[in-house]
């Protein structure tokens, strides 16, 4: 239950003077809602700006485009002439240093005589311009006089907005939500908050929304970093409740004999490099003690996580359970298949793959042997966790891409067994504090060197108006039986964006290389898309035009070149593993990212990066720097919460105390019962934590 004292805060918009249905829902877009907004939503809807209005300058002072708040006498009004109403109503008033004319458009007379009357002192506030020579406001933001003047603000907030609301509409809503705002127990560790002298929580959202200086609405104020600080303990102590819970039914130790690991390494064709022989031998440990593993494996585009993973399922098979390994694609999953197949059969491990595709007698029959516990490994797609899919006795669940998947996802999983073991990998290297903010629940292995034998790729930046050259260049490398990957931003021209489009570009260089060339893109059918990538990983076509559908795990070592159209379109993390496609075999690579000049200065700093290294991790720290967390994750588009208060760049620091924080809250305090457990409840529902309390809640 939520605490009664946080119910004024879930309230919804509409219980506001001022905002019926209709203006709702423009709300909703705002603030990002689906459903119902509430309060809170709005007061942690925060400023990005402000109007400044202490300068109080005489009219020969003022700088033109500036905002000023000016004391002037009202002269004479000159209303549009009748019939014609777009020409604007002007007033003319003055000080003792010069002349202003104060402009409006579609004004009612009578409305401005009473505003401004003339002969009357005025305060008026507002954007300066020039108009024919003289000093002019359009439109004031402010006209009070003497009365008025002594509860204008002199400092007022500039929220984002949506079309539909007006500036004075969110100050005036938002002014009404501080008016319900009540003091909460404070959750904050005494010596910390008294250290770094943090207001409360609910006096930091007033300083944010009332602020008496510039400096209180920069998100390095003491306000705005005791809420960021708050979301991100919020966060840390969420994910620690959630691996308390996958953990406190007790694990069972799978130690292994070490017999199929041995023949798996025997059957590679290259030795293991050292961060995966150590990545290795960590879970084999986690896997034979009694507590569940819960570990990360990050690794670079091309750094044989894949084999890792398969060593640890090796490992759990010869405790004589089953492992799992969900893919967040078909085209990912078979590619796994493909890799794993060879060496599970040489090791002798039974193996079957699950995806929507498989259906009918053949889907049944593999699911009876499943039960029976005839197939050891089964990879698959979101298809594994579909209710049908039973385990004679799942030891091991490997979840590839994690950031695709939702924390419900990969506990739906784990329930397809008795205390079951969780292995999460990336391709997609991820920053420090990303990692503290998104796994701060897992344990950590890192595969920083890539294979022997991995080529290093020459990577290089050209205007695409000289997309001529390289397609005769291409030309030329299909000739001495070379592939190319040619990627395409789109699947189909779009009106709005002037993009390659990946059909009109495969219609062109088909014209010109003729049966050579093939497409695939995320439209077509799995059973066409695999047929496209079979052709091409046979050799017996040479240039495959392709969209982002190509992005992870694709393994083509004969592919040694790759033109990537629009890069400035891409972010970082994807141009990277776009190119980690190729300089997978004996052959040199080159890697031409084609762009739309002029380039901003984002785009610039992206490409150069993508030029100078083929480090993940480093490229993974810019993209960050230069994009913004909720980017570098995809979690604008793949529903990972991103932060709505704390901004990496400003606050990442704080990740590491937070996350301290939550593990010494736990140890402590384990079900939150305590007063200030209590309190950290609030802090739970407030940033919409509060499934962590039904875990402690189901025990």
């Amino acid at each position: 239950m939520r605490p009664n004292r946080l119910n004024p805060l879930f309230g919804g918009l509409t219980t506001l003077a001022g905002v019926g249905p209709k203006v709702e829902r423009l709300y909703r877009r705002l603030l990002g809602r689906e459903d119902e907004a509430r309060l809170l939503d709005l007061l942690f809807h925060l400023p990005t700006g402000i109007i400044d209005r202490r300068a109080r300058p005489k009219l020969q002072d003022v700088v033109p485009g500036s905002v000023v708040t000016v004391a002037v006498t009202i002269d004479r009004h000159r209303p549009s002439p009748p019939n014609r109403p777009r020409v604007p109503y002007q007033i003319y008033a003055s000080d003792e240093t010069g002349e202003l004319i104060l402009t409006f458009f579609y004004a009612r007379r009578d409305y401005l005589e009473k505003l401004l009357p003339v002969g009357e002192r005025r305060y008026v506030s507002g954007t300066t311009g020039l108009y024919d020579g003289m000093l002019q406001i359009v439109h004031p933001d402010r006209v009070v006089d003497d009365a008025g003047l002594a509860s204008l603000p002199l400092i007022e907030p500039v929220y984002p907005l949506t079309e539909g609301l007006s500036l004075n509409q969110v100050r005036k809503a938002v002014e009404a939500a501080l008016q319900r705002l009540r003091e909460l127990p404070e959750w904050q560790e005494p010596t910390w908050f008294a250290r770094e002298q943090f207001p409360s929580f609910a006096q930091a959202l007033r300083t944010l929304h009332r602020p008496a200086t510039p400096d209180d609405v920069v998100p390095t104020s003491r306000a705005w970093t005791r809420l960021a600080y708050d979301e991100l303990l919020a966060g840390q102590l969420a994910l620690a409740l959630l691996r308390a819970h996958i953990r406190r039914p007790l694990g069972r130790a799978t130690p292994g004999t070490g017999e199929l690991r041995r023949k798996l390494i025997a059957a590679l064709p290259y030795s293991l490099t050292l961060s995966q022989t150590r990545a290795i031998d960590d879970i084999a440990a986690d896997l034979a003690k009694p507590e569940r593993m819960l570990r990360l494996l990050q690794g670079d585009v091309g750094s044989g996580k894949t084999v890792v993973a398969l060593n640890a399922a090796a490992a759990v098979i010869e405790g004589g359970r089953q492992a799992a390994l969900m893919a967040p694609t078909e085209i990912l999953a078979r590619q796994h298949f493909g890799t794993i197949a060879p060496l599970a059969q040489a090791a002798g491990m039974t193996l079957a793959i699950l995806t929507g595709r498989e259906r009918g007698r053949e889907r049944d029959a593999m699911l009876e042997r499943l039960r029976q516990g005839e197939i050891e490994l089964l990879v698959g797609t979101h298809a594994l966790f579909q209710e049908d899919v039973a385990f004679r006795d799942l030891g091991l669940a490997i979840v590839d891409e994690q950031h695709r998947f939702g924390v419900h996802q990969r506990l739906a999983l784990a329930k397809k067994g008795e205390a079951v073991d969780m292995l999460v990998m990336t391709a997609t290297p991820i920053p420090r504090t990303l990692v503290l903010t998104y796994f701060g629940d897992m344990d950590i292995s890192e595969l920083r060197e890539k294979p022997a034998g991995r080529q290093p790729i020459d990577t290089r930046t050209l205007p695409a108006d000289r997309l001529g050259e390289v397609t005769e260049a291409v030309g030329r490398a299909l000739k001495e039986g070379r592939q190319v990957y040619w990627i395409c931003p789109l699947v189909e021209e779009s009106e709005k964006i002037d993009l390659a489009a990946a059909e009109e570009r495969f219609a062109e260089l088909k014209q010109t290389f003729g049966a050579w060339t093939d497409l695939v893109h995320g439209r077509m059918k799995g059973v066409e898309k695999d047929a496209a990538m079979a052709r091409f990983a046979a050799g017996e076509t040479r240039l495959l035009v392709a969209t982002t559908v190509i992005e992870v795990g694709v393994d083509i070592p004969q592919a040694s070149i790759m033109v990537i159209e629009h890069a400035e379109r891409f972010g970082l993390a994807q141009l990277h593993q776009l190119r980690g496609r190729i300089g997978r075999g004996s052959a040199r690579s080159t890697c031409l990212l084609l762009y739309r000049a002029p380039l901003g200065e984002t785009a610039k700093a992206r490409l150069e990066i993508m030029r100078q290294t083929e480090d993940g991790f480093r490229i993974a720290e810019e993209d960050l720097r230069l994009r913004g967390e909720g980017d570098v994750l995809g979690t604008r588009q793949s529903g990972v919460p991103g932060f709505r208060i704390a901004r990496i760049e400003s606050h990442g620091g704080l990740l590491a105390a937070a996350r301290d924080d939550a593990q010494l809250i736990l140890a402590r305090d384990p079900t939150l019962a305590t007063e200030r457990g209590e309190a950290l409840r609030h802090l739970l529902y407030v940033f919409g934590r509060d499934e962590a309390i039904r875990l402690i809640r189901a025990g």
